[in-house]
């Protein structure tokens, strides 16, 4: 088994990766309403999804450009951390 080192940067792997999100989100979306295919849920899964969208907007840009931050987070428990925590020296 290859050891994979440090972030993915191909362009194009990016975006067969992106591409397959989209298709995992597309899939479990369609599967849920299949399963209860009325409005009520079609509603609150679109509530849900813009809900987490903002959520992932808020601590990946919103407090790394308008709290303060001064380094872009390790991932979203970092991202976290921050919230709860006093601002750490490293990050003035």
């Amino acid at each position: 088994m290859a050891h994979m080192k440090g972030d993915l940067t191909n362009p194009l792997a990016l975006k067969i990766k992106g591409g397959l999100f989209a298709v995992i989100g597309l899939i479990a979306s369609g599967l849920l309403i299949a399963n209860q295919p009325n409005l009520k849920t079609v509603l609150l899964l679109g509530l849900a999804i813009w809900a987490w969208c903002r959520f992932y907007y808020f601590l990946f840009y919103v407090l790394e450009h308008y709290a303060g931050r001064k380094r872009p987070y390790a991932g979203i428990l970092d991202a976290l951390k921050s919230v709860f925590n006093k601002p750490d020296s490293n990050s003035k």
